[in-house]
């Protein structure tokens, strides 16, 4: 069953899964600072209330996980005055557009062979892996710039679940955030105004069918075990997060203390 998590950050009417990291507590008992880091679903839908509210935040940089498939179903970000976007594609179209085409498009035996079965989660694991693994040059990118200037930020992907939570929650391991508090974060995604909206192909009656909802669910859930697979992998990479920050990411120690000074209280 899906947690039902209840959330009092505002409910923007065209942006879903917004909310600000501020207040998790690090290991040596310091805490994110608010209004330097958000998180959120794409931005393309944003509506001029919506707009208005984001430009009030005072973002320097938007970073984009959003890959050129993507882009184009759901139309580039609204802008936002004197904010820098930061496209960085997590995934590649080729990765995931024939999937998601089948569906958005397919019958429930093709559904049902691709992701019956556990192999819905399967997949959502092995593609927090690849992420984590495959993807350094990104996350180190989007470290050293807000080590440098690009603070506040809001990172986000399509749903703010997969891409950006990833990438979130490597900020917040470079910064020192509780593991318990990281995974918290996470799983707010799963509050039902959250969750991304899937647009399927056919009538309502066909296409949001009780077993094609439960055969979807593993792709838009956040589920701890997605990113446990992450952090798992960190340690079969790179040995811990001090190998993985240092080793994969490049980021040095003096670096890691001048995104701490940025970013906690």
């Amino acid at each position: 069953m899906t947690q039902q998590v209840p959330s009092t950050e505002p409910e923007l009417a065209g942006v879903r899964n917004f909310r600000d990291v501020g207040g998790l507590p690090t290991e040596d008992g310091r805490r994110v600072r608010y209004g330097v880091l958000f998180r959120s679903g794409h931005l393309a839908h944003a509506t001029a209330q919506d707009t208005v509210f984001l430009a009030g935040l005072g973002l320097h940089t938007v970073f984009d996980f959003r890959n050129a498939a993507d882009q184009k179903l759901e139309g580039p970000d609204v802008e936002l005055p004197g904010v820098r976007n930061v496209n960085l594609p997590l995934s590649d179209p080729a990765d995931g557009a024939e999937f998601w085409k089948m569906v958005r498009d397919g019958d429930l035996d093709q559904l049902r062979g691709i992701l019956a079965g556990g192999k819905g989660a399967d997949r959502m694991i092995a593609s927090y892996r690849k992420i984590v693994t495959e993807r350094t040059d990104e996350h180190s990118r989007v470290l050293h710039a807000l080590v440098e200037d690009s603070v506040p930020a809001l990172m986000h992907c399509a749903a703010g679940k997969d891409r950006a939570g990833i990438s979130i929650a490597v900020t917040l391991l470079a910064l020192g955030v509780e593991r318990e508090a990281i995974v918290a974060d996470y799983l707010e995604s799963n509050a039902k105004h959250r969750r991304y909206k899937v647009r399927r192909s056919g009538s309502a009656r066909t296409a949001y069918t009780p077993e094609v909802m439960e055969l979807l669910d593993p792709l838009f859930d956040a589920r701890a075990e997605y990113l446990q697979a992450a952090f798992e992998s960190i340690h079969d990479t790179w040995g811990g997060v001090d190998g993985y920050l240092e080793q994969g990411l490049g980021l040095t120690p003096q670096s890691r203390d001048r995104l701490r000074e940025r970013l906690l209280d």
